[in-house]
């Protein structure tokens, strides 16, 4: 085998004309890129979003309100959850691992306990933060509310 035998296999190459070669290659001149404009030379890259010099979509429309660079988001989890989860697990120790399990929440998401629903259940249950009326439901059941601070 040699230089001169080798061709790249059948269906690797579309184009058979080589641009740019000269004048009498048929694609030479312009090669293929039109006369003129920022597209027909050599090193042209375009921010994402450029239309042409016309004004960008992004700072065409008006823009509204505020957005908190510094908010916390948390994942909701009712009381009502928490009882269930308890009664399916038989266990009355409740922290993020085993919402995690339950798919509750994600494994990122900061979780935070509301009062909606009932609680039977005496319950120790970790969070990263607890509503008032979820405090009050918990702790009247008999159980305790754990802050956690990752």
């Amino acid at each position: 085998m040699k230089l001169e035998n080798l061709s790249p296999a059948k269906g690797s190459t579309h184009n058979t004309k080589r641009v740019g070669r000269g004048a009498g290659s048929g694609k030479g001149g312009t090669s293929t890129r039109g006369m003129n404009g920022a597209k027909s030379r050599s090193g042209y890259k375009h921010k994402i979003g450029f239309e042409g010099g016309q004004m960008p979509l992004q700072r065409r429309v008006p823009k509204f309100g505020f957005k908190n660079p510094t908010r916390v988001e948390y994942q909701a989890v009712n009381v009502s959850r928490l009882q269930a989860l308890a009664e399916a697990l038989g266990q009355n120790e409740i922290g993020r691992d085993e919402m995690i399990e339950a798919r509750l929440v994600g494994k990122n998401d900061l979780v935070k306990v509301l009062g909606n629903g009932e609680l039977t259940a005496s319950l120790t249950v970790c969070a990263d933060a607890f509503s008032k009326s979820a405090i009050a439901k918990i702790e009247a059941a008999g159980g305790k509310t754990i802050v956690t601070t990752e």
